[in-house]
């Protein structure tokens, strides 16, 4: 069990946007040609790539703050002594962290009213919750991603450790 977590910590995300992008790019590749060729095309493609997309963009978030390459000024972070450094990461963690569970659950109202009214997509037919559980899910793994960056940082305070700034996403 311990070596599917940490493949799942490891590369979960990757292997979540490899399968998002594969339907996106997949979809649209069809959807491009029965157009062109067959002078045809549907309206369950644009869905799917529509909501491929927008999984793609939670997910891709919570793989940025895992690696810590969401977007932020860090131009000071030159300049303060590595534990001013580790306690800046740690507030900017924590902030960060309370706007994503406001809109948890902000966004979690908008799933359970279409659980609670059974709203279908118009294309697809399929509940909409399924679509509509991309924002919380996002938000859910970049708070989870949130939580074991504070744990490494505090680790990383307590034994004089220099603060991990991230790595590359694709190596």
């Amino acid at each position: 069990m311990s070596k599917i977590y940490n493949a799942l910590d490891k590369n979960g995300e990757r292997w979540l946007l490899l399968v998002f992008y594969v339907m996106l790019v997949g979809t649209m590749f069809i959807e491009v040609v029965r157009r062109e060729l067959f002078s045809y095309s549907s309206i369950w493609g644009e869905e799917i790539v529509r909501y491929s997309f927008i999984y793609l963009a939670w997910i891709g978030a919570a793989a940025a703050v895992k690696e810590r390459g969401h977007i932020r000024i860090d131009v000071i972070m030159n300049y303060v002594p590595q534990k001013i450094k580790t306690l800046l990461y740690i507030f900017g963690d924590i902030v960060m962290f309370a706007v994503a569970l406001i809109a948890l659950l902000y966004s979690w109202e908008a799933v359970h009213t279409s659980w609670k009214f059974g709203s279908v997509s118009h294309g697809l037919r399929v509940s909409q919750v399924w679509f509509l559980f991309a924002v919380p899910f996002g938000f859910g793994l970049v708070m989870l991603r949130l939580i074991q960056s504070f744990l490494r940082d505090i680790s990383d305070l307590r034994n004089g450790r220099p603060v991990y700034e991230g790595d590359k996403l694709f190596d």
